[in-house]
């Protein structure tokens, strides 16, 4: 559940807490998502052809591996900040039309170079890398022929949002740091007019998010409409660093305050009155992506890329039901242990209503998840021999957002280690986030999910394009695969804990069912939220905003129950293969250490390991 600020998939994302060549040949995934064109053109790119004759494929392919890095990095100045990459400072990602284009071009380019080669060539490691570049590349390129370019909205996310995160997401150590933040600053109008132009035109081709699920959405730009000494832009100027003179300081801050009153806040004020008067006005009345130009095959288009698999809406939809009823069963079992008397429907109202079940303030909920994250960092060598170095912190969700997001959210470790991993909790509207479901929230988004998948990750001896992104279905599957890994663990203890696993399990399997519903088969917004009222024990409020940001976010949330199906899937085959031999921590590790992979690649891995295991 990770605002992700790009998609997921892709390098560079952030995980909001809203992630697959012949096998026989090559050693990869035999889905056709992942097929590669081998030929025996080498490698056409700018360097000397002298040169070229003399490297091996192995050293083109990384080189063009490199040459891809660098340009990426380029497109995605902050990221770049994040990575210790300080080439970029002094700019934003480029939200225009024009800068889309050019992308598209550059990885049509790039796409067409890595596919010439022949990859009987290459080593078995990079037959890998190129079958996930080629992937990643593909993805984005056939995403050119919708309408994403014009979506920079969701009811969680925009083109302003991206821009207060930076306080929290930069590095703030020395003067250099300050002085490339306060050029950023300088740049932000212009910026947020280039994501106006390009909504505007989103008006203009059809291409506008529905209006019931952006309800109060403009309340995320009024929030930093504020006095300038208030702005969350000056947060970084709270302390001075030791390693900067206070002069020097005095004076940045000066000029960060006279950006902000002069520029930042006229901007937001502007940015204001177009999302009111324009785009809020022009809104859809129809949630589903089938109400866009070419929507039902964006949709199609979506729910493969965030599955990596070829499975059609309607597939992904009949396994939804399949897991909800199986779950179900589960629920009531446990209702059966509580010894509650009453129906379901009686079940579910008292775990939504009963005081003994939420939190008094947000610091008692920070605390709880605190305790629980210390309780399962003790737990970790049973379930793997293999940790990241980097730590995780806690951290409650802005105020300015909290009310409009999730539950709760992870944001990933910068890449150049100036910052952990962190574990974001809502603290706003307690009477909806009961404590049962705590301890599955925190294991997904904590340890074992989120930051020990992700941080490992960081970790590994891999391409950079592998180490700091992946795919939705594995990060997202492997979250969710994580609270069932608290059973094994000595956590829920109790009936009611349990069924806050459960119903977290059962929220998952429900997203298949009216993510497909509202965006393939022609199901109301209000039929969504019937159905997940019923099957499962999530608030109101949650159910309403989930459902909102399915609307808003086509196709991300199937990733969460099919990424964790094959997991399980691939899990119980080893099980079953290796019988005695079976250890879970090799399992875990193996699972893991390939970074976020397509799931059909994680099936190789998988099988290949048991097969090895078995020789042995």
């Amino acid at each position: 559940m990770k605002p992700v600020l790009t998609s997921v998939i892709i390098i560079a994302s952030t995980i909001w807490l809203s992630a697959c060549s012949d096998s026989s040949k090559h050693n990869i995934s035999s889905n056709s998502h992942l097929e590669a064109t081998t030929s025996t053109n080498v490698l056409s790119s700018d360097l000397p052809s002298e040169k070229v004759t003399t490297l091996s494929a192995d050293q083109q392919f990384e080189q063009l591996m490199d040459e891809h890095w660098n340009w990426y990095t380029s497109q995605h100045p902050s990221f770049a900040t994040s990575l210790g990459i300080r080439d970029y400072d002094d700019k934003l990602n480029d939200p225009s039309l024009d800068a889309y284009e050019a992308s598209i071009a550059r990885q049509t380019t790039l796409l067409t170079q890595f596919q010439a080669f022949d990859l009987v060539a290459l080593s078995k490691a990079n037959q890998l890398n190129h079958a996930l570049m080629v992937l990643n590349l593909s993805y984005e390129i056939e995403a050119a022929n919708f309408g994403d370019k014009y979506m920079l909205i969701t009811n969680r996310s925009g083109p302003h949002m991206s821009l207060t995160r930076l306080p929290s997401q930069l590095p703030f150590f020395s003067k250099a740091d300050y002085q490339s933040y306060v050029t950023r600053l300088s740049v932000m109008p212009a910026n947020l007019e280039k994501a106006t132009n390009t909504l505007r035109s989103g008006l203009e081709a059809g291409w506008v998010q529905p209006c019931t699920p952006m309800v109060g959405y403009e309340s995320s730009i009024s929030a930093h409409i504020v006095d300038p000494s208030d702005s969350i832009f000056m947060r970084p100027f709270t302390n001075k660093p030791a390693a900067m003179g206070q002069d020097d300081f005095n004076t940045l801050k000066a000029t960060a305050l006279a950006t902000i009153e002069a520029q930042i806040i006229p901007a937001f004020k502007t940015f204001q009155t177009f999302y009111n008067s324009e785009y809020a006005l022009q809104c859809r009345t129809q949630v589903g992506s089938s109400s866009l130009p070419g929507g039902t095959d964006y949709y199609a288009y979506r729910t493969r890329m965030f599955t990596t698999t070829d499975m059609t809406p309607e597939q992904v939809h009949k396994t939804g039901l399949s897991e909800v009823a199986r779950i179900k069963a589960e629920m009531e079992d446990v209702k059966q242990q509580a010894g509650f008397e009453g129906t379901f429907a009686q079940w579910l109202a008292f775990l939504r209503t009963d005081e003994r079940f939420y939190f008094k303030t947000g610091q008692e909920r920070l605390d709880a998840a605190a305790v629980i994250g210390k309780k399962i960092d003790g737990a970790l060598p049973q379930l793997f021999t293999k940790f990241p170095r980097m730590p995780w912190g806690l951290k409650e969700i802005p105020l300015d957002i909290a009310e409009k997001t999730t539950t709760a959210y992870y944001q990933r470790p910068a890449g150049d280690g100036s910052r952990a991993g962190f574990y974001f909790v809502n603290t706003t509207k307690l009477d909806t986030r009961p404590s049962y479901e705590l301890e599955a929230l925190s294991l997904h988004e904590a340890v074992p999910g989120h930051h020990f998948q992700i941080a490992l990750s960081q970790e590994l001896d891999l391409p950079d394009f592998r180490k700091f992104g992946g795919f939705t279905a594995f990060i997202e599957g492997w979250g969710l695969y994580s609270e069932r890994l608290g059973l094994e663990v000595g956590f829920y203890q109790t009936p009611y804990s349990n069924m806050g696993r459960l119903s977290y399990e059962m929220w998952r399997a429900c997203r298949l069912v009216v993510d497909t519903g509202m965006h393939a088969k022609g199901w109301s917004r209000q039929r969504s939220i019937d159905f997940m009222t019923e099957n499962s024990a999530l608030s109101l409020n949650n159910i309403t905003t989930e459902v909102d940001r399915y609307i808003t976010w086509p196709g991300q949330a199937l990733a969460y129950k099919i990424g964790e199906l094959k997991i399980r899937e691939l899990r119980s085959f080893a099980e079953a293969e290796l019988g005695d031999a079976f250890d879970i921590r090799y399992f875990h590790d193996k699972v893991l250490e390939n970074g976020a992979v397509p799931l059909s690649v994680l099936e190789d891995i998988v099988k290949n390991w048991v097969a090895e295991k078995n020789k042995e």
